[in-house]
């Protein structure tokens, strides 16, 4: 078994150092659309300093990132959560050993409409709302207005995050919408009243109103000092130690004074 998984690792590190020398010049990345932000940030300045490289971007969600890196049409995957041993099995069964970068910090917003006078939930409250156990607002000290419940699909990273650290790893009640993006979910909220749902911190615009967890906002700092509940690190995966162009990317994004200065820009949470 031990000489299995040498041979695999051996295999996944030729593919991937072949991959480099076909698609020379060219990186493909998908998946997370909370990473999405930092992707495009950080690609169009790299592309400006290295005019010879052309990167392509595009969004669908963390699951579908990693699905694209274990069946190699990408040569990054971004992901707001860790990739599951599941996956890491997949990838090692079709050649590739994925190797996760942490390209920056991110927190969770819970946020509603507003007009929305609520200002503040605790945990208990958010998870007894997606599991629809609070159907009113007046519940919780809001307007007499029924609770629409807004999530994202079980694609998605921040889903995931969602999942284990508000939920406790209980079901969100089956009457949620659910939306295929932090995007989709600023939209949604925005035309809705009675509406709430959870973005990453670089998708709050001024047409949602963010609500305190526990009486803490979501921030940089309260992200890095571990004060806020619902925070997590964000990942590029690539199958394989990168090499080439993917590789040049990846040190330029995590760079202290080169990638990383834009990764606040994005409106997250820089490493350093």
């Amino acid at each position: 078994m031990k000489l299995q998984t040498l041979l695999m690792s051996v295999i996944a590190l030729t593919i991937c150092f072949t991959a480099n020398l076909v698609w020379a010049g060219k990186i493909v990345i998908k998946g997370s659309t909370t990473v999405l932000p930092i992707a495009q940030k950080v690609a169009e300045i790299y592309m400006k300093d290295n005019p010879d490289v052309k990167i392509s971007i595009s969004g669908g969600g963390s699951g579908n990132g990693i699905k694209a890196l274990i069946d190699g049409s990408t040569d990054i995957a971004d992901s707001s959560r860790f990739i599951k041993q599941k996956e890491v099995k997949l990838a090692v069964e079709k050649g590739s050993y994925p190797v996760p970068f942490a390209v920056a910090y991110d927190c969770i917003v819970p946020v509603v409409h507003p007009g929305n006078n609520i200002m503040n939930l605790t945990m208990a409250q958010l998870k007894d709302i997606y599991m629809g156990k609070i159907k009113n607002w007046k519940q919780i000290g809001g307007h007499d207005r029924p609770v629409v419940v807004i999530s994202r699909d079980t694609s998605s990273g921040t889903y995931e995050v969602w999942y284990k650290k508000v939920m406790q790893k209980k079901r969100v009640f089956p009457r949620a919408l659910l939306q295929a993006s932090n995007g989709a979910i600023v939209q949604a909220i925005a035309t809705n009243k009675n509406a709430i749902g959870y973005i990453g911190l670089g998708y709050m615009t001024g047409s949602v109103k963010a609500l305190k967890v526990n009486n803490i906002e979501g921030s940089a700092e309260t992200t890095l000092n571990g004060t806020y509940p619902i925070s997590r690190p964000l990942y590029m995966f690539t199958p394989g130690w990168p090499k080439g162009d993917t590789l040049n990317f990846i040190n330029f994004l995590v760079h202290p004074e080169k990638g990383q200065k834009y990764v606040s820009e994005a409106g997250y949470v820089p490493l350093y």
